[in-house]
Parts: C-alpha cells; sequence; structure tokens
C-alpha cells in the first residue's frame, strides 16, 4: 500500500524530457498507487481550460488513463496552475481540492498544500499572490480573449525564465520561513506537513510548541531529475529519477 506525491513539474512543450518521465511515471508505478497527489505547477503556466493544445490534450489524456484505471488522482493548485478548472477536472478524473488540505494518510493526519503560503519573507510575491487569487479578478481572467491570455503568459514565462534551474540566492529568497511553518503546524493540529514549491527537496523536523516534533516533506522539482514522495503506512521515501538523456 503507497501513496505517491509529486509537484513542480512545469511541465512544458519545450521540455520532452520532463513529459517523457512524467508519462512513464504515469504508466508504471502510479498505477501501483492507492492514489496519487499532485500539489502544484504541474504545468509551467495554465491559462484556462480552453487552452487545448495538443500537448495538454496529451497530458489529459495520459491522467485519464490513470484515474481510468481506478486510481484516484488528487490536485491542488500551484502558483503557476492556479486556473485549472472544472473541465480538466471532468476530462482528467482528478479531484481538485482546496488548500490547504489535511488529508487522512493511512491514519495519519496530514497537510498538503503547494507551499507558496509559508514563504513570508518575499512579501512581494505574497502581495502578487493576494491580488491574482481574488476570485473577481480570476473570473475576468477567465473571460478574456484566449489570444490576449497566452500572449501575457508568454511574457510572463519569458520574465520569470521558466524551466530552468534557480539559483541559490533565488531558492533562498523563496523558502519557506519558521514561522510560518509553526502557524501552520499549530493552526491545524497535526504532526505532518507535504508541500513543494520551494524546489529544495528534504524532510526537516520542527520542535514544536505543544513538546512535539512536526515532520515537513519537502518535494522536489523536476528539472533536473523527477521527485517521488512515497508514503505507506509505516514509512516514507523521499527518491528522484533520472530524465531521459535522449
Amino acid at each position: 500500500m503507497i501513496t505517491r506525491f509529486i509537484s513542480d513539474l512545469h511541465l512544458s512543450v519545450c521540455r520532452p524530457d520532463m513529459t517523457a518521465l512524467f508519462v512513464t511515471f504515469l504508466r508504471t508505478e502510479a498505477r501501483e498507487s492507492d492514489a496519487l497527489y499532485i500539489l502544484g505547477d504541474l504545468f509551467d503556466y495554465w491559462i484556462g481550460d480552453d487552452d487545448q493544445t495538443p500537448f495538454h490534450r496529451h497530458i489529459i489524456y495520459e491522467l485519464r488513463q490513470l484515474t481510468d484505471a481506478g486510481v484516484p488522482c488528487f490536485f491542488i493548485a500551484g502558483n503557476r496552475d492556479f486556473l485549472i478548472g472544472e473541465r480538466f477536472a471532468t476530462e482528467t478524473g482528478v479531484t481538485i481540492l482546496e488548500q490547504p488540505f489535511v488529508a487522512d494518510i493511512y491514519g495519519t493526519p496530514t497537510l498538503l498544500l503547494h507551499g507558496d503560503c509559508l514563504c513570508t519573507d518575499d512579501v512581494a510575491y505574497q502581495r502578487f499572490r493576494k491580488v491574482v487569487r481574488n476570485p473577481l479578478l480570476l473570473a475576468i481572467a477567465k473571460r478574456l480573449p484566449l489570444k490576449w491570455r497566452r500572449s501575457l503568459a508568454q511574457k510572463l514565462r519569458s520574465s520569470s525564465k521558466s524551466n530552468q534551474p534557480l539559483t541559490p540566492e533565488q531558492l533562498k529568497a523563496m523558502d519557506t520561513t519558521e514561522p510560518a511553518v509553526q502557524q501552520a503546524f499549530a493552526k491545524y493540529k497535526l504532526e505532518r506537513i507535504i508541500h513543494g514549491h520551494t524546489h529544495q527537496p528534504n524532510i526537516h523536523e520542527h520542535e514544536l510548541a505543544n513538546g512535539q516534533v512536526g515532520t515537513r516533506i519537502v518535494l522536489g522539482d523536476w528539472y533536473e531529475q523527477g521527485s517521488i514522495l512515497e508514503v505507506t503506512a509505516d514509512t516514507f521515501i523521499l527518491r528522484s529519477e533520472p530524465l531521459s538523456s535522449n
């Protein structure tokens, strides 16, 4: 019995190596999972469910094959694909979860989230996040012509140097803060958090205010490898898979 978690794949037609690894994963070990959780930034960007490119249709098809095989698949939005909506969910069979979400993973309450809300030192980003996640703005954005949204996404993608490994300075700037992590543990009264976003895969232990030790598992990105967390009733393993050299 294994539940698997991934995040920050940033899938793009520009990176066929990442796509190939993801598709292989879906067709093999993901099929043997009790469930698959995707914790945000599955795509490098997603401008709306009506953006039906051949690449997007390919990913939708592969996810549908997984859910049709009987594997429950859950999705939490990241900072690049928060416009994924109900059409995507219907076509893939994926369940979209509000975040933060508390899941019972083999009897252990676990807080699941993308992770960007824990990076509170990045004040400018937190302000931007609050604005773009405004429901009114989201409704307006979804009604803009597809051509406009594609153009805007390309500009944002170019300015952020997407699909490139982050520098040490960028990684430090976007890391979580201890007060935000402690607040999350205390608010939800649990002892395990799983998230992505920071691109710094690791397993952290935090001394909590209640005297317990909290475990925070950070998923890795898929820029230079595939990062997969496997959780069972007794243990968990955070591992990586090499990208194809072809």
